[in-house]
């Protein structure tokens, strides 16, 4: 008896990277329509998944699907004191409902019989799969002996789990075919973990923004900005900025004096390095020099050798990935990860 055909809709992280996905994996037969976002095309291929004959979807979404805000109601800096938006209530938005990203994923995800999360594999990817299962989950059809994903996506696979995770550290054949044939599970922990900091953020961001906004603006009449704004990631960031600023400015210059010297070995000229480094008192650094001008010849106190490796090189990262490109081309990092 012939096996029916599964639907396996994949998620990307971004546009490109869902391209790239489908490109590698159905050996660059995948073919390429709109979608309900603009943004996010839709690429569709056939293959296997699991032993079955299959049809894939594959797109993406643009960073987080939803953001973390504050009910209308809390809006009102005159009649909402700072320390009320601890307790205050939230709820989470589309973060750009331009894009209608829950719409894409909803449309894509009727009728679909898998889901793979491709999300970048840190703790914001993993809390952004979630986002998308939460936009869609109640969509997937619970057929091919698989339960339906409203259960639970933590749930063993061997249970006829619907919901699939990738771990992949780069965008190359070999990466994404390995990550294809050992799918995981996203971890909810890890997911919630971001939602606290979320919370957080938000929650203490907005308290103190508005606290040292009235503060300044009554202490200072004459402050020109309209918002004097509180990041708990940002300030202290800013503090060190500060501090070393302060120790620019407070630096004052003061000479030294180094001695050069060299010696003749067979033929060659080996510059010598001072131990000492540098003086900066002038009578000291002339005595030194006078005591080695007055010798022609040097002895050999001790040599020591060490055996130099040279390291494999580290697997090229986004944060390496960003410096290469700012030191070698000149590219900030929204031009680099564009």
């Amino acid at each position: 008896m012939a096996k029916s055909t599964t639907t396996v809709l994949m998620v990307a992280e971004k546009p490109s990277l869902a391209k790239s996905i489908a490109q590698i994996l159905s050996h660059g037969t995948a073919r390429t329509r709109e979608s309900a976002s603009r943004a996010c095309p839709v690429h569709e291929y056939e293959g296997q998944f699991r032993g079955r004959p299959a049809r894939f979807r594959v797109t993406s979404v643009c960073g987080h699907v939803f953001s973390l805000d504050f009910l209308p109601k809390y809006n009102a800096w005159d009649r909402v004191p700072p320390q009320a938006l601890f307790h205050a209530e939230t709820q989470r938005n589309e973060s750009n409902p331009k894009l209608h990203i829950v719409r894409l994923l909803q449309n894509e995800a009727r009728g679909a019989d898998h889901v793979v999360l491709w999300l970048d594999c840190d703790k914001e990817g993993e809390n952004i799969c979630f986002e998308v299962l939460d936009s869609m989950r109640h969509l997937l059809r619970s057929g091919h002996g698989g339960r339906n994903v409203a259960a639970g996506a933590e749930q063993e696979n061997e249970r006829g789990e619907q919901v699939w995770r990738a771990h992949f550290s780069a965008i190359t054949e070999e990466e994404i075919f390995r990550a294809m044939g050992s799918l995981g599970q996203p971890d909810r922990n890890v997911a919630l973990s971001v939602d606290a900091r979320q919370e957080l953020d938000l929650r203490v961001g907005c308290a103190f923004t508005r606290f040292q906004t009235r503060y300044c603006q009554d202490k200072f009449g004459g402050l020109d900005a309209a918002l004097v704004s509180y990041g708990p990631c940002q300030t202290p960031t800013l503090a060190f900025c500060v501090a070393r600023h302060d120790r620019i400015t407070a630096f004052e210059p003061e000479p030294f004096w180094a001695l050069g010297a060299s010696v003749e070995v067979r033929g060659r000229l080996l510059p010598l390095e001072w131990a000492r480094g540098r003086a900066f008192d002038r009578d000291v650094a002339t005595a030194f020099q006078q005591t080695v001008a007055a010798h022609s010849r040097a002895r050999v106190l001790d040599v020591a050798r060490r055996p130099g490796r040279r390291e494999r090189p580290l697997a090229l990262n986004t944060v390496e990935l960003m410096k290469a490109c700012s030191a070698g081309l000149g590219m900030g990092p929204g031009q680099v990860m564009h």
